[in-house]
């Protein structure tokens, strides 16, 4: 008679959790300006993701990062977003709300390193923009594609303002 081998399922790490869920999910935002950035005003950000993480009955509000005036190509010269992953890495919430790819890192490799660190540690990141949920089984993949072009656009950027000068 074979032998059969039980191969319990993993466990699924859970998006966004229900409205009518018991436990609240520990919530931060992320806004970040750059100096040459007009339309996405710093105060702006910062007021949106406030009050709309307090808006929703399943989550709890911890706190605001951000960073202002300053480029998204890498972390660092980026006190919030370093004090951010820091804070998320030692378990100080689960969820991470930002606008766009764009506004976390405009750098592939500097985008997902962070996320997989964070995943690693059962902090997820939704860009809401894009609509991308890290734990969502495509959701690297779309960030990869995403923040591939973010990157591209920002080096577009800087040779075109090269060229006008």
């Amino acid at each position: 008679m074979p032998t059969v081998t039980v191969i319990e399922p993993k466990k699924r790490q859970q998006g966004f959790a229900p409205l009518d869920a018991l436990v609240k999910r520990k919530v931060v935002g992320y806004a970040r300006v750059s100096t040459d950035d007009q339309e996405n005003s710093y105060e702006a950000q910062v007021d949106y993701f406030t009050n709309f993480i307090k808006s929703r009955p399943d989550w709890e509000f911890v706190r605001m990062y951000s960073d202002e005036g300053v480029s998204g190509t890498g972390a660092a010269r980026r006190p919030g977003f370093e004090q951010m992953i820091k804070d998320a890495l030692t378990g100080n919430f689960s969820l991470i709300v930002t606008k766009s790819i764009s506004r976390f890192a405009r750098n592939t490799v500097t985008t997902l390193t962070a996320v997989r660190d964070l995943k690693a540690h059962g902090c997820e990141v939704w860009f809401q923009k894009e609509n991308i949920q890290t734990f969502d089984s495509k959701g690297e993949l779309l960030i990869t594609i995403m923040s591939s072009l973010s990157q591209e656009e920002r080096s577009e950027e800087r040779r075109v303002g090269k060229e006008c000068r």
